[in-house]
């Protein structure tokens, strides 16, 4: 066979996992960290010259800055071109916006009162706010816990994906090349750190979760120990932002509650929050803790230097809108970094123990409630296709344990059964041996809920499945005008897409070419999308 090609002043393989950069002189391709570039700082190289020509040719050339308003930074600054999201003068008009007040959709409440009860009976349709610890069970390091501190515990050799802000792509660093220029005085870029999970590293043990998040979570209640798949960790981020951090709008991967992320030239040129009926601003302060709800859509604006701890979870409260979100992910084929690991997986476990519960509610004569039951009949649905799926796109994520087309026939079998029994207990107007699955008292408590809510509410406008569309098509139109496809791993393939450095499924080494028309026209009828 004939000998791989060999690269860089090292003399070694292609490694898929390793930034590049081309030589501009020699076409050479060398690893970023064996010429000490760091591949954030790639991107500012117009000529690249590498150590072997450097002392004929000269140094490296920088590109020369013409505006602030622009992932690049090199277009001509005549007016012409709109301000694109995360640059400096974004910030700036941002921070200048004026929004509804995030009071009027916050719940605050008590940690103590932030109970699975109160969730099942209530729902969990709208954030919760928590201003002080106690009552969680949330455990967290001390206020004086620093960055550095994150770098002892983690480890300074740890590869972190990080967001360059200002132009909205995400590039690999060394946790101790990200601490050290978080801490000089003078940064020429604001970087991000969004994807710092740290459930296998010493910092874990800093760190308990809300003890809601665990108690609802379906990987901590449903993944069992002899899975053949690596069990998920997504409970503990650290976030660390520099000033003037920005990340736009998403929804977090998965549908979870607390990242399908969006960068595009032509979206970043469109302030999401002006397509939507109404956005609010929220301010996160020190001590607070924030509970979002399923598919809600958001954007962070770090206004000083922050660490901040959260996580993700599944739940039962409200399946359907996860599996919509997991299927909007798989649509516009979202990386790998930013989607739940082995989601699917996850629904068959799900799916098997939800059928013995329906089993032994049945057996008890107790029903179900009704946000079960709707995530069940979901459930089947996204399983059902799924299983289709497998035929043409085999995705290996159904367990070694579980029979697909049997465990989806004993769900349809409960569900069946629990209909029949709504149809006779409404023809004989009620039965004291078996609650209604539509009952007239829980219909009437259901009107009355729902008149009080509109009520107390009346002024505001909540069509979140609406918006969920709106910012699918947008993404999904921009994609399609850009004809963005996987990219090959290849540094040749890569020289001429980006002509300098390697990048892995990267919106924006492609969309560097793609037109600046890229506008999309909605056509609403009574909030439905037409065309």
């Amino acid at each position: 066979m004939a000998a791989a090609p060999l690269y860089c002043v090292c003399r070694q393989p292609y490694d898929f996992n390793r930034f590049m950069i081309e030589c501009d002189i020699c076409k050479d391709w060398f690893h970023g960290s064996c010429v000490q570039v760091v591949e954030h700082h790639a991107a500012d190289i117009d000529v690249y010259h590498c150590p072997n020509c450097e002392p004929i040719h000269g140094p490296s050339m920088m590109k020369k800055r013409n505006n602030w308003h622009r992932h690049d930074y090199t277009e001509p600054n005549d007016g012409t071109l709109p301000v694109q999201a995360g640059t400096a003068v974004f910030v700036q008009q941002l921070q200048a916006r004026s929004f509804a007040s995030g009071d009027e959709i916050l719940l605050p409440m008590h940690g103590s009162q932030v109970t699975q009860c109160y969730l099942e009976r209530k729902g969990f349709h709208y954030p919760i706010v928590v201003h002080d610890l106690d009552g969680l069970g949330l455990k967290l390091p001390p206020p004086s816990f620093s960055v550095s501190d994150v770098e002892h515990y983690v480890g300074a050799n740890k590869v972190i994906d990080v967001i360059d802000v200002a132009r909205q792509a995400d590039s690999k660093l060394k946790l101790g090349e990200f601490v050290k220029y978080y801490y000089q005085p003078e940064r020429p870029k604001v970087l991000n750190l969004i994807s710092l999970e740290f459930s296998d590293t010493k910092m874990s043990n800093l760190v308990e979760v809300p003890e809601i998040a665990q108690k609802m979570s379906w990987v901590e209640n449903y993944w069992p120990d002899d899975s053949f798949f690596p069990k998920p960790f997504v409970q503990k981020y650290c976030l660390m932002g520099m000033k003037n951090s920005y990340t736009d709008f998403h929804i977090d991967f998965g549908g979870t509650s607390c990242t399908v992320f969006f960068s595009s030239p032509s979206q970043s040129e469109v302030f999401f929050g002006d397509k939507v009926d109404k956005c609010y601003k929220c301010v996160v302060k020190q001590g607070t803790t924030i509970f979002l709800p399923t598919g809600w859509i958001h954007a962070v604006l770090t206004s000083q230097d922050s660490m901040a701890f959260g996580g993700n979870f599944l739940h039962n409260l409200n399946i359907g809108m996860q599996l919509r979100c997991y299927e909007m992910e798989r649509r516009l084929k979202t990386p790998d970094l930013f989607k739940f690991p082995y989601f699917e997986a996850i629904c068959w476990y799900v799916a098997k123990n939800l059928l013995e519960t329906l089993k032994e509610l049945r057996e008890d004569k107790c029903q179900p409630r009704g946000y079960l039951v709707d995530g069940v009949k979901a459930l089947i649905s996204s399983l059902k296709t799924w299983l289709r799926r497998e035929l043409t796109q085999p995705n290996s994520e159904v367990p070694d344990n579980i029979r697909p087309s049997r465990l989806i026939k004993a769900l349809t079998t409960e569900i069946r059964y629990l209909e029949d029994e709504s149809n006779k207990a409404e023809k004989s107007q009620g039965s004291a041996e078996w609650p209604l699955t539509r009952s007239s008292l829980e219909k009437g408590y259901q009107v009355q809920r729902a008149a009080q809510w509109l009520q107390d509410h009346h002024h505001h406008s909540r069509r979140l499945p609406s918006n969920l569309d709106v910012l699918e098509l947008h993404t999904l139109e921009v994609l399609k005008r850009l004809e963005v496809g996987p990219l090959e791993e290849d540094p040749a393939f890569s020289s001429k897409v980006n002509g300098k450095f390697k990048k892995v499924s990267s919106v924006s080494a492609v969309a560097v070419e793609g037109s600046h028309d890229n506008a999309l026209r909605l056509v609403l009828c009574n909030g439905k999308i037409m065309r």
